[in-house]
């Protein structure tokens, strides 16, 4: 198997995962509790914690990018080519659809579903931009200071908190985005939300990975 190929089906994996956890918190979340702040903190805390476990596991392998936006940037700075660009984001929009429906199979409903939860207005497209920013600060901040070991930390951190103080809740990711498009749940999201969500993320994703470099740390030992 090539290291590409390898690689990508850990981002497929990966990917996957977080939508099935996610999906699936969130179903539970609102079976357990018909209050929504609950529901919400239910999914927030199992996404939190699945993401910080699949950055550990899956780091070595992929990077565990797990986001278009994420490997957008990687290709931006030209740590990685287009080409397996290109690969991994078509490897994580298929993950997060697989992740979607094993959500829906488990919890014993339709296997094909698309989400009627309209999710559009200038407010949660904002969040969505400040939530992307934030995640892309977050990594390639840590990266650029050698500290990547402390992602799987970080990121969940950050995602936890815009949870809750983002209009949006915090997607951040085009192909989760997608992925909960086929799950009519408490997590899904319109089809003709998505595109407003999904250029957002991308341009959130520009601003962060421009504050990065202005706001990079001098090198003092020239």
């Amino acid at each position: 198997m090539s290291a590409l190929k390898n690689r990508s089906i850990a981002e497929f994996a990966g990917t996957g995962m977080l939508v099935l956890v996610s999906a699936g918190s969130g179903i539970m979340g609102t079976a357990l509790s018909a209050d929504v702040g609950i529901a919400l903190f239910i999914d927030m805390i199992a996404t939190v914690f699945a993401l910080g476990l699949l950055i550990l596991l899956l780091g070595p392998i992929s990077g565990a990018h797990l986001n278009p936006i994420v490997t957008a940037v990687f290709a931006w700075r030209k740590t990685i080519s287009l080409r397996e660009a290109v690969t991994y984001g078509i490897f994580q929009i298929l993950g997060a659809i697989t992740g979607a429906i094993l959500a829906n199979v488990m919890f014993d409903q339709n296997a094909f579903q698309t989400s009627t939860h309209t999710r559009s207005s200038v407010g949660l497209w904002i969040g969505e931009i400040i939530a992307s920013a934030g995640l892309v600060i977050v990594i390639f901040t840590l990266i650029d200071r050698k500290s990547a070991h402390l992602i799987s930390i970080a990121a969940p951190v950050w995602i936890g908190s815009a949870y809750f103080f983002t209009s949006s809740t915090s997607f951040a990711n085009p192909a989760v985005t997608i992925g909960r498009v086929f799950t009519n749940t408490f997590t899904g999201i319109a089809p003709s939300s998505v595109a407003g969500y999904v250029i957002a993320q991308f341009i959130g994703a520009a601003i962060g990975a421009l504050l990065v470099r202005a706001l990079r740390m001098p090198d003092t030992t020239k």
